[in-house]
């Protein structure tokens, strides 16, 4: 039997994340989620089931209606693995924004 599905794997899928990216804003009804995203009702419930077993998204009743609501604490677990990453992208950052100097410093010499 397959295992629950990770944080990692939930935000594997783009549409996940596209409706993580519409949660970040405000709670939705799921009615609003299915217009945002173009998809069938049961298309975009199979997503939300995902994100709630990762605790990435809770639901709350309010009579009839079901509001869907961003979770962000699970993504700390994410962002403090990514923390480990982010000298690489600064170093090339760093060596890019030098390089772009050099470039300017250049042109400006040849003016």
């Amino acid at each position: 039997m397959r295992s629950m599905t990770t944080v990692y794997e939930a935000l594997a899928e783009p549409t996940r994340r596209r409706i993580l990216d519409l949660l970040r804003e405000r709670p939705r009804l799921v009615g609003e989620l299915v217009e945002a995203l173009e998809m069938s009702q049961p298309g975009v419930s199979k997503h939300l089931r995902v994100l709630r077993e990762v605790g990435l998204v809770s639901v709350r009743q309010d009579a009839q209606r079901r509001w869907y609501e961003l979770r962000p604490e699970p993504l700390a677990e994410v962002n403090t693995w990514l923390e480990s990453y982010r000298h690489l992208w600064e170093d090339r950052y760093n060596r890019l924004d030098d390089l772009l100097q050099e470039l300017q410093a250049k042109e400006r010499n040849n003016d």
